[in-house]
C-alpha cells in the first residue's frame, strides 16, 4: 500500500510542473491580451481603454473627442455652404451674359477671380486663329504677357506668327487662359466683388480650422492609445505574485508560487 502510494505521487510530481508551467503560459497570454486590449480600444475610440480600465479620466476622452468632432462639422458645413454661395454670386454677376447654365471648374479658376476684375476675352480677332488678350491688366491678358516673357526674346516684340517662338507661346496661352464659357466681369459691380472676396476668404478660413480640428481628433486617438498602453503595461507590472499550495497526502505537501 505505501508502495501505491509512493508511486502515485512521484507521478504527480513529474505530471504537476508542466501542468503549472503551462497554466503559467496561459496566463501570461492573457496578460498580454489585457495589455493590449485597451490601447486598441482607445485608438479605435479615445476614451475606451480607459473605460475598460474603470479609469476616471475616460470622459476627458469621451469629451473631447465630441466636442472636436462636433466643432470639424460644423466648419466643414460652414466652408461648404459659403462655398456654394461664392460659386453662386460669381455666376450670377461676374459670369453673367457669358455663360448658358452654371458650370463648375477648378478652385484656383475663383481664386483668380479674386485678383483681377475681368477675365478679358480669350479671342479678340473673329477670324481664324486665336488673337490672345493684349490688356495685362485682365487675367487672360497676363497670361499672354507671361507667355510672351517665356519664350520669345523680347515680349515686346513679336516674332513672325509662323515662328517655333509664336506657336510655343500661343500653346502657353491656349492651355492657361479662360475659354469663352468661363469669361468674368466685376465691372460696375464692385460691391458684388468685395462681397465674393470676403465669401471665398470665409470658405478659406472654415475649411483651414477644420483641418486643424481634424488633427486635434487624431492626437486626441494617439493620446489616448498612449495613456492606455502606459497604464496598461504599469497595472501588469504591479501584479502581485500569488502563492498556491497543494496537499497531495495528509503526510506530504507540495508548495508552488506563481505569479499572476
Amino acid at each position: 500500500m505505501r508502495a501505491a502510494r509512493a508511486v502515485w505521487c512521484c507521478a504527480l510530481l513529474a505530471v504537476a510542473p508542466a501542468t503549472f508551467a503551462g497554466q503559467r503560459r496561459a496566463d501570461s497570454a492573457a496578460a498580454s491580451l489585457r495589455v493590449a486590449l485597451r490601447p486598441l480600444a482607445s485608438l479605435a475610440v479615445p476614451g475606451a481603454g480607459q473605460l475598460l480600465a474603470h479609469e476616471d479620466r475616460a470622459a476627458v476622452y469621451f469629451a473631447a473627442e465630441l466636442y472636436t468632432l462636433n466643432r470639424y462639422l460644423a466648419l466643414r458645413s460652414a466652408g461648404g455652404n459659403d462655398a456654394r454661395r461664392f460659386r453662386a454670386l460669381a455666376y450670377q454677376v461676374a459670369r453673367r451674359g457669358y455663360a448658358a447654365v452654371p458650370r463648375d471648374t477648378v478652385f484656383e479658376y475663383y481664386e483668380q477671380m479674386e485678383r483681377f476684375v475681368r477675365s478679358g476675352a480669350f479671342d479678340t480677332d473673329p477670324g481664324a486663329g486665336v488673337a490672345p488678350e493684349t490688356d495685362a491688366r485682365t487675367y487672360n491678358g497676363s497670361v499672354w504677357l507671361l507667355a510672351r516673357r517665356t519664350f520669345w526674346q523680347n515680349p515686346d516684340s513679336a516674332p513672325p506668327p509662323t515662328s517655333p517662338e509664336y506657336q510655343r507661346a500661343l500653346e502657353f496661352y491656349e492651355a492657361r487662359a479662360v475659354g469663352p464659357e468661363f469669361l468674368w466681369s466685376w465691372q460696375n459691380s464692385d460691391l458684388e466683388w468685395q462681397e465674393y472676396r470676403a465669401t471665398i476668404a470665409h470658405s478659406d478660413n472654415a475649411f483651414r480650422r477644420a483641418q486643424n480640428e481634424l488633427g486635434l481628433l487624431l492626437a486626441n486617438h494617439i493620446v489616448s492609445t498612449i495613456d492606455a498602453l502606459v497604464s496598461a503595461r504599469l497595472a501588469a507590472l504591479a501584479r502581485r505574485p500569488a502563492s498556491l499550495q497543494t496537499q497531495i497526502s495528509p503526510h506530504l505537501a507540495w508548495r508552488l508560487t506563481v505569479a499572476f
